[in-house]
């Protein structure tokens, strides 16, 4: 899994997707015109591979928390497995309600007026 995520990263901080051509542009955008939770998450991506964290939470918040938090997690579940021992995240069900209602919150708050600072 950390060899595919290493490899689309790789494949991302090389090929720029502020150039037009290189990817599909996202079909909820282009057919409605709103922003969905992943808009500008490969700007987001090519900007955080090349140290540009301001540019990549502009391009897209929550994927740059997202990329944050999978890269904590995956430096503890290393050293864990260095000291074989397991990593096991018990998370309630409540913090997953939590995650999924604070992306939507972003979802719609980025394609308004007030929240265009959230727009890729």
């Amino acid at each position: 899994m950390i060899a595919g995520v290493a490899a689309a990263f790789a494949y991302v901080g090389t090929v720029d997707p502020n150039e037009p051509g290189h990817y599909p542009v996202c079909p909820l955008l282009r057919i409605t015109g709103i922003y969905c939770p992943g808009c500008g998450g490969l700007r987001s991506a090519h900007a955080f591979i090349h140290g540009d964290l301001a540019t990549a939470f502009g391009a897209n918040a929550a994927a740059t928390v997202g990329y944050a938090v999978f890269a904590v997690v995956w430096v503890v579940w290393l050293i864990r497995a260095l000291q074989n021992r397991p990593l096991r995240i018990g998370l309630s069900t409540g913090w997953w309600w939590a995650a999924g209602g604070a992306l939507m919150i972003f979802s719609v708050v980025r394609n308004l007026p007030f929240g265009s600072a959230l727009a890729p």
